[in-house]
């Protein structure tokens, strides 16, 4: 399918797994490539659980997005051996992503055409070459427009 535009800002990113709903979610805790992202319980504290999708190259028509933080805008999301991380390396390194759409939600893509896949909550997301499979369907739920800094 093509992919679809996304309006850039502050979303949290649902998981479609079954059980309570489950978030996009960094862990505490980084390893060799970064902080491990998964999907948890939503928590009473954002800072972990709300992502920037901004497109990566803003003077290019029809750009991938990129992907970090929302409170920690050098942490973005990486791709290393087919599993998601989150990291502070430079913008240029973050993976790129599209956005399909598909019955119930969305699947997002890396920019090698992978898709993102929640095998259970807790479990890391890896990347997957895309199925019709409902561990690789999301929704982005939009929370507003990218913060800007004040001067």
């Amino acid at each position: 399918m093509a992919p679809i535009p996304v309006k850039p800002g502050k979303y949290k990113i649902h998981a479609h797994i079954i059980g309570p709903t489950s978030l996009l979610t960094a862990t505490e805790y980084a390893v060799k490539h970064g902080a491990p992202v998964i999907t948890d319980r939503l928590n009473p504290l954002p800072i972990e659980q709300e992502w920037i999708i901004d497109v990566a190259e803003h003077e290019v028509p029809g750009s991938p997005y990129v992907i970090h933080l929302a409170y920690h805008p050098a942490a973005g999301l990486v791709a290393h051996e087919e599993k998601l991380f989150v990291n502070s390396v430079p913008r240029a390194e973050w993976t790129k992503f599209t956005f399909e759409r598909v019955i119930g939600g969305l699947k997002i893509l890396s920019d090698n055409g992978l898709a993102l896949r929640a095998g259970h909550r807790g479990a890391q997301i890896v990347l997957v070459k895309p199925q019709p499979e409902f561990q690789e369907t999301w929704t982005l739920e939009y929370l507003g427009p990218i913060p800007t800094e004040e001067p």
